[in-house]
């Protein structure tokens, strides 16, 4: 039986969403997950794993257009200074733990190498991002493995996006309930044309009474045991979009995405990474191999329905995170109990 997603718990969100609601939902995007979920004897608990997402499918070779915003900046983006500097992002992105970013990264120039990139005349700069998830998994066992992130990037697939507690968000808190992956997305119309727009987080952040849905406060049974509590968690945002936007269109898209955050009551505390990567693949940079293959991109004016599509979305990734998740308990026999259903919809079936 398929996990309701947020919209269908009767939650009146802003925006049109594409087919499938998801980041996949951009023509092109694949997405994978490695779950560890184990209690070996010699460790701890195990709640961790790995998110890899491919721009354009595990077989392109173009590059896409990128670029980076950090809204506070207590957590790990690799490759960023790069995005910044050229404006675009070659290969895939890794989500991850926090002490998982170096194995990430090392499986990360292994699939590029293994694919026949020559390290000696091109320049990889992965990118992997984390959030700390030690409140449910241990940690310090250094669970995630080279293998794993190759599997990820090996299993990555376009259609639905598994969400809540998977891949990178196995073990992730959000808002004092259980967080994990989540995704959205948007058509987005401009004179004649129509574009996709999507969005994927890994929520492990906020408060639990800053959590807001559609402005309405969530109310909540205590929690069994204190959970982690003063936004000590951090939150990454893909964006990603098929219309012909440059990087610096991208760093004005991506600058959008907190106020998404925002909308689910984040105030991106002091030890909250609130990181954000934008790309567009609806144009192939000139450093690419087929440069004859650049589009004209859009005014300016036409970027005000990507600004809604980006905050609409980014609110219903983080909501559509903590609907999939599920109770868990895990490392030193923590427990983080799962937003409720039933919360939700009795919620929006009663008048403001």
């Amino acid at each position: 039986m398929s996990k309701p997603r947020t919209r269908e718990l009767g939650v009146p969100l802003d925006g049109t969403p594409g087919p499938l609601n998801a980041l996949t939902d951009v023509p092109g995007v694949e997405v994978g997950h490695v779950t560890l979920i184990s209690d070996p004897p010699a460790r701890g608990a195990v709640r961790t794993g790995v998110t890899a997402i491919h721009p354009r499918g595990r077989d392109a070779s173009d590059a896409v257009y990128a670029s980076y915003f950090r809204m506070n900046g207590a957590g790990e983006l690799t490759g960023t200074a790069w995005i910044e500097e050229a404006g675009v992002l070659e290969g895939p992105v890794a989500f991850t733990n926090t002490l998982a970013v170096g194995t990430a990264h090392s499986a990360l120039v292994r699939w590029w190498v293994d694919r026949g990139h020559d390290p000696a005349r091109e320049f990889p700069l992965p990118v992997v991002g984390e959030t700390w998830d030690g409140y449910l998994n241990d940690i310090g066992a250094l669970a995630v493995e080279p293998a794993h992130v190759l599997a990820a990037l090996r299993e990555a697939r376009p259609g639905p996006v598994p969400e809540g507690s998977v891949g990178g968000g196995t073990g992730t808190s959000a808002f004092g309930f259980k967080g994990g992956i989540g995704t959205a997305s948007r058509t987005v119309r401009t004179g004649s044309a129509e574009y996709r727009l999507g969005v994927l987080v890994q929520a492990n952040h906020g408060d639990r009474g800053q959590l807001r849905i559609c402005g309405r406060t969530v109310p909540a049974p205590p929690a069994r045991e204190e959970a982690p509590t003063g936004e000590q968690g951090s939150v990454l945002v893909l964006v990603g979009t098929d219309a012909p936007l440059d990087a610096h269109d991208l760093a004005r898209l991506a600058r959008r995405a907190p106020l998404g955050l925002a909308r689910t009551g984040s105030v991106a505390g002091d030890l909250s990474g609130d990181l954000v990567l934008a790309f567009a693949t609806g144009r192939v940079p000139p450093r690419a191999r087929d440069p004859g293959r650049l589009a004209e991109g859009l005014g300016h004016s036409a970027l005000d329905p990507f600004f809604s599509a980006t905050v609409e979305a980014t609110e219903e990734a983080v909501l559509n995170a903590l609907v999939a998740a599920e109770t868990m308990v895990g490392y030193r026999g923590h427990r983080v109990e799962a937003l409720s259903h039933e919360t939700v919809r009795r919620s929006f079936r009663t008048p403001r």
